[in-house]
């Protein structure tokens, strides 16, 4: 019993408040050859994230743009054949149109329109009316301006 007496108690000289009870939880290594744990950059995260947001959702804009680019190009080539259309439907015809027919758009000198199939080409030198336009009837009995007059040379 005498030995235990000389042996003093154990005294730890690293300070308990610097000692951490699950080093394994530490945001950093805690000993040599430690695997190296670097903070995460969340600003750097979130900046590329929203790069590829903006770059993926502007895609995805620009194809609908495209789109209703399209499907208004596509009305007002509609409005224009229907306009076509009524101007022909009230002019003069002596004839009975056929689907996928061309035909010829006239004016009179009294400006009354004038449906033919007689093309300008056909008239001669002196044609009796103003050549408006060529037309097609379509299937859905629309017209289709194949040629204008300001498309005619001279």
């Amino acid at each position: 019993m005498a030995a235990k007496e000389n042996q003093k108690e154990f005294e730890n000289p690293i300070d308990g408040k610097k000692v951490a009870l699950n080093p394994q939880s530490l945001p950093y290594p805690h000993e040599r050859g430690a695997a190296v744990i670097k903070p995460v950059d969340r600003g750097k995260i979130t900046g590329l994230a929203m790069t590829a947001m903006y770059e993926q959702t502007n895609m995805q804009l620009d194809q609908i743009r495209a789109q209703m680019e399209l499907l208004a190009t596509q009305a007002n080539e509609i409005t224009h054949r229907m306009t076509v259309s009524e101007r022909i439907y009230e002019a003069e015809m002596n004839i009975d149109p056929i689907v996928n027919r061309t035909y010829y758009l006239y004016e009179r000198s009294n400006g009354k329109s004038v449906l033919s199939l007689i093309s300008p080409a056909e008239w001669g030198p002196r044609p009796p009316y103003n050549f408006l336009a060529t037309v097609r009837l379509l299937g859905d009995h629309t017209w289709e301006v194949i040629e204008r007059r300001e498309d005619q040379p001279g």
